[in-house]
């Protein structure tokens, strides 16, 4: 099965190899035909600390490293 990439913002980089990344997504209500918009943070692993807040970076899936991050930084947009 293929590795997921998605594609967000960094929000936090205050943690040691480490950044959060809001990844946001859209889709149309099935009811009521309107764009909603939805987001969620992903921690991932970013090896050199080269990622700053700010920065649209895109993430792939992969092992866990830790107990939260299951994702790696691939490259800044």
């Amino acid at each position: 099965m293929p590795k997921r990439i998605l594609q967000g913002e960094v929000v936090s980089d205050k943690t040691d190899k480490t950044v959060v990344v809001k990844v946001e997504r859209r889709f149309t209500h099935p009811l009521y035909k309107k764009v909603v918009r939805r987001s969620k943070k992903y921690h991932a692993h970013d090896e050199t600390n080269q990622f700053k807040e700010g920065d649209k970076v895109r993430i792939e899936e992969c092992v866990p490293i830790s107990k939260n991050k299951r994702w790696i930084v691939l490259n800044a947009e």
